[in-house]
């Protein structure tokens, strides 16, 4: 079929079958983020006990790039510390997917900046400083297909 982006078998199962889908009540900390240009949106919800990442969970409006980069990157981060998780970048996460067509990197980022923004909102919520920075990506020259 021409136009058909060539998704890999792994990006295909986490869209299909995505991992930790939903919401946490008593989340520890929420982030949302968005790209306006396609309109893909993704709010992820942590809940850390003693500096680990205990569950998390996540609500992806958009592509099935979006919505397996979310997946994957729940199942990358549950488990681990907090500062395990903020060593994730959009890379690993689409290394760990098998790769995404060019045109679809943009959601591996959006991915890795839920994760960062639930972070940062919990390191609010306890009243800590943020010990890390905001990468500042832009999508205004992104497409998304």
């Amino acid at each position: 079929m021409s136009g058909q982006l060539p998704y890999s078998e792994k990006v295909m199962d986490h869209f299909t079958n995505p991992r930790n889908v939903g919401e946490i009540s008593d989340a520890s900390g929420i982030g949302t983020v968005g790209n306006p240009i396609c309109g893909d949106v993704m709010k992820m919800f942590l809940k850390i006990e003693n500096n680990i990442i205990i569950d998390i969970k996540f609500k992806t409006y958009g592509c099935g790039a979006a919505v397996a980069t979310s997946s994957m990157v729940t199942e990358m981060v549950k488990g681990k510390t907090i500062e395990e998780a903020l060593k994730i970048s959009n890379k690993a996460v689409a290394e760990a997917l098998g790769g995404l067509p060019p045109v679809k990197m943009h959601c591996s980022v959006l991915a890795e900046e839920a994760l960062r923004s639930a972070l940062k909102d919990y390191y609010t919520k306890q009243g800590k400083p943020i010990p890390f920075e905001d990468k500042g990506h832009t999508h205004e020259n992104e497409k998304c297909l």
